[in-house]
């Protein structure tokens, strides 16, 4: 699971088939996260997510609000998406096809 940090600052965090993320997003939690933060979650790998991961990923979400940044999701599997489509979650999470389309702005 590498966190790689671009030049434009973004994180992007290439998460495990772990339905809780629980690495991932401790090692988040623990960056020095840039001025407003940019986090890009890559789910390419991820077949499945439980109610924890939810968890985790809404503290995040919450996490970067305040600190007005920015997160967004990519690379979900149709199960994964369905599963934020059946929770509402795909109204309050922004998603994209891939890392490289996540800031395009962001420089």
């Amino acid at each position: 699971m590498p966190i790689e940090i671009r030049f434009d600052r973004t994180l992007v965090v290439r998460l495990d088939n772990d339905p809780q993320f629980s690495p991932e997003l401790e090692d988040v939690a623990s960056q020095p996260l840039s001025a407003p933060p940019a986090v890009v979650l890559d789910f390419g790998t991820v077949r499945h997510i439980n109610s924890s991961g939810i968890a985790r990923l809404l503290r995040l979400r919450k996490r970067l609000i305040e600190e007005n940044g920015r997160l967004v999701l990519c690379g979900l599997s149709p199960q994964v998406t369905s599963v934020f489509q059946v929770t509402g979650l795909d109204k309050i999470f922004n998603f994209v096809d891939g890392p490289d389309t996540a800031f395009p702005s962001r420089s």
